[in-house]
């Protein structure tokens, strides 16, 4: 008898192979059988007219000190992840001594917006070097698995000083001992090595991230690390419009490493046709045998607007600045004031830089977030909506946040949409050198909330796009499975085929559908973050467990830290290529 039996479900396996209907055995952590399986289960699931998948593997988040409280790793663990990478852009909390922590905590509030209150209370802090972060925290249950990397910003930090990590070069002595503790970490079980290079990521002094600055030979330095351990990811976060200038330099780093090298690729309106470049750059990489890719988003990152959140076209206005402490009853007892919203609409904001300016004056990138619709059209813009009506779009802003007791929400499509259109993610999508990532799952509290990013890849690009071409679910599923996983050397997982973990997901796919964002106080110190759930989850299985069922998280822990490169049961088989069925129909 098997322990679990999921029948007759409609499977996409991950591989890019049709879909099909058939069983799914399960004994212990592994799928004995696919296809028709005669033997009983001890739990037997019908999962006639649903889809059944592999759990999704998402590459790019940033949990690494809500691995130390959250067992879910929500809201990723909402959203069928059944493997989360970590460690990410060249922050995190190991190596880390005792005198360093208040000091990346501030850096981790800055790049990834994650409340310090928060970090300070939740971490529960128990190690110095990264392999000791591994084994504290590889010791906590855990829902789903999880895998790290390791930061250039507390790996400087550690070898040069806090302070002096910002601004110094290296000596070729302090590159060596860098070197030493990336091939440490990789040898413990890290999956790779993170940096950062974008002035974007600053820390809440405002002070750019420690490595921004390094210079090449620092980072080859590292590779070579990398090298001699002979496996793990170098990630790396450029500025976006850099990123052709970059090209070489991470070229030369694919060569060191001989490993996968991958950096982010958005489309910015400062510079909309870079991405284009770089996507030029990974083809002559390619044709050059060299392992270098880039991660693209599934939508627009985008910047999500309200009064309580951490940007809004008010946000710098005299009056609103001196609200913004008292308790939100209060707030809104203001907001609905005839008199404050005169008062509010007739002020001018305090001197602003250029990209703040850019994200709380440019109307007609702002648009009412409505039912979780992320390609909107340039007619519903906040700009277009006051032309129409003959008013002025802040007006017209203050109204739509008013909307449902001062819950509406603005969307600021920041990447990814200079064309107002997501035409340029669907080519992306479809280059063999690119992967699917940047959720930024645990980040971006009070702006981002992609990290159901996963569901989104589902219903919007196989199901709902109504402006454009869909893409293939069979495509989209091996985006966020084999292929993520496979990625980062996890070749034991991401396809449901004998012999390999038995994570799956088990979903109903017509009513598959992303909740509008909402608010929630619910990190440690009451901690302010933005959360998204989804409805159509039947079930979740990691490692044969059952981890979550109808949208509720069953509390069973197999999660477990992924050391290093997992052979898979097919190893030296390449994949088959991507084959496209008919439409699914539940």
């Amino acid at each position: 008898m098997h322990d679990l039996v999921i029948r007759g479900g409609t499977i996409v396996d991950g591989t890019g192979n049709p879909r099909f209907v058939g069983d799914i055995a399960v004994d212990g952590d592994r799928i004995v059988a696919v296809g028709e399986v005669p033997g009983k289960g001890r739990r037997e699931v019908d999962a006639r007219g649903l889809l059944v998948t592999p759990g999704w593997v998402d590459m790019h988040t940033h949990y690494d000190g809500q691995v130390t409280w959250d067992p879910y790793f929500t809201p990723s663990g909402w959203h069928g992840c059944t493997t989360v990478v970590m460690g990410n852009c060249g922050v995190g909390f190991a190596p880390c001594r005792a005198s360093e922590r208040e000091w990346l905590i501030n850096v981790m509030e800055g790049v990834e917006d994650i409340p310090g209150s928060a970090l300070t209370e939740g971490i529960q802090w128990s190690w110095e070097t990264f392999p000791e972060y591994m084994d504290a925290i590889e010791a906590v249950p855990h829902a789903i698995d999880f895998a790290t990397q390791i930061p250039h910003s507390a790996l400087r930090a550690w070898v040069m000083g806090m302070r002096e990590s910002e601004n110094d070069k290296a000596t070729p002595a302090q590159i060596a001992e860098m070197a030493g503790l990336v091939e440490e970490a990789i040898q413990a079980g890290a999956l790779g090595f993170s940096t950062s290079r974008t002035s974007l990521h600053k820390s809440a002094e405002g002070v750019l991230v420690s490595g921004t600055f390094a210079d090449p030979d620092e980072l080859y330095g590292i590779a070579g690390a990398i090298q001699n351990a002979g496996f793990g990811v170098f990630e790396l976060a450029p500025d976006h419009l850099m990123v052709p200038t970059d090209l070489p330099m991470m070229r030369k780093i694919a060569e060191i490493t001989g490993n996968p090298v991958v950096f982010n690729l958005s489309q910015t309106d400062f510079s909309p046709e870079t991405w284009r470049k770089g996507l030029q750059g990974l083809e002559a990489a390619a044709a050059d045998g060299l392992p270098l890719y880039a991660q693209c988003a599934g939508r627009a990152i985008g910047v999500q607007m309200n009064w309580r959140l951490t940007a809004h076209p008010f946000v710098a206005y005299p009056s609103m600045e001196a609200i913004s402490t008292l308790p939100w009853d209060q707030q809104l007892a203001k907001l609905r004031d005839p008199a404050f919203r005169a008062q509010l609409l007739s002020e001018k904001p305090r001197e602003l830089n250029v990209f703040e300016r850019f994200v709380t004056e440019s109307f007609d990138k702002m648009y009412p977030l409505v039912d979780a619709l992320y390609e909107p059209d340039p007619s519903q813009s906040i700009a277009a909506i006051a032309k129409r009506e003959g008013r002025d779009p802040l007006d017209v802003a203050y109204d739509q946040m008013l909307e449902n007791d001062g819950q509406g929400m603005l969307y600021f499509p920041l990447f990814n949409y200079s064309d107002k259109s997501y035409d340029l993610l669907h080519e992306l999508h479809q280059h063999e050198r690119t992967r699917m990532g940047l959720s930024d799952g645990g980040a971006h509290c009070g702006a981002v909330c992609d990290g159901g990013m996963p569901t989104y890849m589902l219903t919007f690009w196989t199901r709902d796009r109504a402006r454009g071409e869909k893409l293939g679910l069979e495509h989209i599923v091996k985006r966020q499975t084999s292929e993520t996983a496979q990625f980062y050397g996890m070749h034991d997982r991401g396809i449901l085929k004998p012999g390999y973990k038995a994570d799956i997901n088990v979903l109903d796919y017509e009513g598959l559908k992303l909740s509008q964002p909402e608010i929630a106080y619910d990190l440690p110190a009451g901690g302010r973050r933005l959360i998204q759930k989804a409805e159509g989850y039947v079930m979740t299985v990691c490692s044969g467990t059952v981890v979550a069922e109808n949208g509720e998280m069953t509390g069973a822990m197999p999660g477990r830290l992924v050391r290093g490169r997992q052979a898979g049961p097919d190893a030296g088989v390449a994949l088959p290529k991507l084959a496209s069925g008919p439409e699914l129909r539940a």
